[in-house]
This record gives structure tokens, C-alpha cells and sequence, in this order.
């Protein structure tokens, strides 16, 4: 079982706030990538240790096989994300938007590591009533979609977003403090992505 406590950075780390940036997306090279390592600068800038975890470089199946009835057993780097979660006061979840949805990498990340009695709790067999194990921490969205950020909202209902905080985050005690959409990015200009790096890299700095 994955150690619990919850444990600050090292002397030689700082003592700035603890963030754990997690990249939700297979690709590697990626706009995602270059957003999360922009916040990351701008909040190491201001003292705060970021550490990061890749999905793409992990190694884990990502699929539930029998749900949670069933005890399936966490691979390695799966139990070192629980213990980097722990150790975080807040969280940086940088992602596309695929099909309306997040990516089956990262929906198959929460799937396996934000378990009953690691994320949440029931309170009893039969209760629908749940304890957030995750209390106390905060997070920022970076996403990039394709459609235009008004489309995907007022057209789609914004379901990517909604599940993210509320039903995985929230459900779990984690408190979306910003969802910040980089969109659309296909047609996107070299300048227009250079302002978007710009401004990760200042939300960084008020991490």
C-alpha cells in the first residue's frame, strides 16, 4: 500500500509551494508540453518547487479491468504518482481536448490511481455518501482544444470541463482554482502561440 504521509519538499528542493504538474497527453513535442514547461518556469521563477509526472513515459495499463470489486494491483509508477499526489498542495493537469473528452490515457490515469480509499472513501457498504481523501489541494487546468472556446461551451456544454472539476477533482476534495483554454489551436498562428506561452508562464508566477 502506498505510503500516506504527506511529506515537504527536500532542503535542497526549497520550500516554495509544492506543485505536481501532470501531462495528460500520449504525445510528446506537444503544445501541451511546451505550456506545462512555460508555467513550470514562470513558477519556479517565484520560489515554488514543480515536479512532473509524464503519461506518455509511464508505464501502466490504463484500462480498469473489473472495476473496483476487483483488486488490481498498481504498477510501480502508478504507486509514485499516488505518492507525488500526496506530497503536492496543488496540481497542474496540462491536456487536449479529444473528442469532446479527455484522452484515453488520462481518463485510464484517474481510472487506476484515484481509488477508493486513496482519493475517496465510502462511508459504509450501501452509502452513496463518500469522504474526499484529497482535501486541501488545488489545481490548474491548462487545455488545449481545437474547437473555439465558445463553441465548445455554449454548443457542447462543455463536457471535458465539467467532468475534470467536478466529477474526477472536485469529487475527490481538489479545488479548481483556473481553467485556462489555449483555442483554437489548429489554426493558430506562431505569434498567437508564443502569446499563449507567455501567458502560461504567468500563471505560473501566481501559481
Amino acid at each position: 500500500m502506498v505510503e500516506m504521509t504527506k511529506t515537504g519538499a527536500t532542503p535542497l528542493e526549497g520550500d516554495g509551494k509544492r506543485i505536481l504538474m501532470i501531462f495528460g497527453t500520449p504525445k510528446t513535442g506537444s503544445l501541451c508540453h511546451a505550456l506545462g514547461e512555460a508555467y513550470a518556469q514562470g513558477a519556479r521563477s517565484e520560489g515554488h518547487v514543480v515536479r512532473q509526472l509524464k503519461l506518455g513515459e509511464m508505464q501502466f495499463d490504463p484500462i480498469l479491468h473489473g472495476g473496483y470489486d476487483s483488486n488490481q494491483p498498481l504498477e510501480t509508477d502508478l504507486l509514485e504518482a499516488q505518492r507525488q499526489i500526496h506530497w503536492a498542495e496543488h496540481l497542474v493537469l496540462v491536456y487536449p481536448v479529444w473528442w469532446g473528452g479527455l484522452p484515453a490515457l488520462l481518463q485510464g490515469f484517474f481510472d487506476r490511481v484515484f481509488q477508493p480509499g486513496f482519493a475517496f472513501k465510502y462511508r459504509n457498504t450501501r452509502s452513496q455518501h463518500w469522504d474526499k481523501l484529497l482535501t486541501g489541494r488545488s489545481a490548474d487546468l491548462l487545455v488545449t482544444l481545437d474547437t473555439s472556446r465558445w463553441y465548445f461551451r455554449w454548443i457542447y456544454g462543455a463536457p471535458a470541463h465539467r467532468q475534470m472539476t467536478r466529477t474526477i477533482l472536485g469529487s475527490c476534495g481538489v479545488k479548481t482554482r483556473r481553467l485556462t483554454e489555449f483555442s483554437p489551436v489548429r489554426p493558430s498562428s506562431e505569434a498567437q502561440r508564443q502569446d499563449w506561452l507567455r501567458r502560461a508562464e504567468q500563471l505560473g508566477m501566481r501559481a
